[in-house]
């Protein structure tokens, strides 16, 4: 059973350092994506593969990143939260070097799955060391702060990705990304200290968390939200090298500077966002925000359709991207209230949820080619209006 709900949080602060690292810890998917998006060109290129082909190397990733969650969310509920995160960012590590080194698509893949395997204790771990030690409107605001600070990762690293692209070969690029993951390593054995006291922990089988928290349908509820607006970032990731390189003509270098500015967006409101919660509901700020969603999801869509300039479907794609700030922080603190007490559990749920709908929409966005945005557009906006629906399905029990 989870430890019991009426313990008192962990003593120890969130101070600014802290918070610092777990928002590292939890831009690994970030980085582990956004860095060799560049390079996709390249790698089919080098190992003469489709481009849904190298795609399937992003799809590894998601699945591996949602299986472990579910797999180092529980085992931090019943062994606390510093073990499991260094085993999974030490691994991590392995798991970099092999992709780096891998002789063709096959073991690329297979590299990538256990990279995200081992990658996700940090993201996973992060949320559940914040939601440990904050609670109520201080939850939301540390949630959207910690995104925030993580969202620096889409800004910088398709930058760096694409003047890497352009110094190095995408076996340059991943072993940049190795070096980054040492560097967390580092950084969670020298500043993450246990936040979970053994009194607090599961005193269960180590997954008997995940039957508690999927039997809440609030938490699940939230999980749908997350996941379906997760879908819209991912598809838009997976397909932006494409769109802006095959269909917009610009270079891996501009394309870096575009991708950085849509995430540069999306931080800026994630710290609205962080303002806003110490006077407006979360729910409330992510109603507005899942609207201004849907309705540039569907102009996405009309101008694909009516063949507008290609340039101009970078308006859609900003604002889209910009208003996932104001959801992802937000509906990742309305799921952990709903998961006291197996937070560990509910981190994983909330965590695996999130890339597996990134391995599902991924592939999806490439089925066309990489010379139209219609399967872009087409899988954006159903993800937006499965956001839509799970926030209204939620909106006569849990009002704003």
């Amino acid at each position: 059973m989870p430890a019991n709900e009426s313990q008192p949080r962990a003593a120890a602060p969130l101070g600014a350092g802290l918070l610092l690292v777990l928002a590292f810890l939890a831009a690994t998917g970030p980085f582990t994506t956004d860095l060799y998006l560049p390079s996709f060109p390249g790698i089919a290129a080098d190992l003469d593969v489709s481009a849904s082909g190298v795609q399937l190397t992003l799809t590894a990733f998601f699945l591996g990143m949602a299986a472990g969650q579910l797999g180092f969310g529980p085992l931090s509920d019943k062994y606390g939260r510093t073990r499991p995160l260094l085993i999974g960012t030490g691994a991590f590590v392995l798991a970099s070097i092999a992709c780096a080194t891998a002789p063709n698509l096959g073991v690329l893949i297979a590299a990538r799955f256990v990279q995200g395997l081992c990658a996700a204790s940090g993201p996973v771990i992060a949320r559940a060391v914040a939601a440990d030690l904050s609670s109520g409107p201080a939850a939301a605001r540390t949630f959207s702060l910690l995104m925030t600070i993580g969202g620096v990762a889409p800004v910088v690293a398709p930058v760096i990705g694409g003047v890497l692209a352009g110094l190095w070969d995408w076996r340059g690029v991943l072993w940049t990304l190795a070096g980054i993951a040492a560097l967390m390593f580092i950084c969670a054995a020298a500043a993450v200290r246990e936040s979970l006291p053994a009194e607090r922990r599961s005193s269960g089988p180590p997954f008997a968390g995940l039957g508690v928290v999927l039997r809440r349908w609030r938490f699940l509820g939230y999980v749908l939200l997350f996941a379906s607006s997760f879908g819209v970032l991912m598809s838009y990731i997976s397909a932006s090298p494409f769109v802006y390189q095959s269909i917009m003509g610009l270079g891996p270098e501009t394309y870096g500077l575009m991708f950085g500015l849509n995430a540069a967006g999306m931080v800026a409101s994630g710290f609205i966002a962080a303002r806003l919660s110490r006077s407006v509901p979360p729910r409330r700020t992510v109603l507005r925000a899942v609207s201004v969603l849907l309705g540039f999801a569907a102009v996405l869509l009309v101008l694909v359709v009516a063949a507008v300039p290609p340039l101009l479907l970078a308006v859609p794609l900003f604002c889209m991207v910009s208003s996932l700030g104001f959801v992802m922080g937000n509906t990742t603190a309305l799921a952990l209230a709903q998961a006291e007490g197996a937070t560990g559990s509910g981190s994983a749920v909330l965590g695996g949820a999130q890339f597996l709908m990134g391995a599902i929409v991924s592939p999806l966005t490439g089925l066309g080619g990489e010379f139209t945005a219609l399967p872009l557009a087409l899988v954006m906006t159903s993800s937006a209006l499965l956001a839509a629906t799970a926030l209204f399905l939620t909106r006569q029990r849990h009002p704003a």
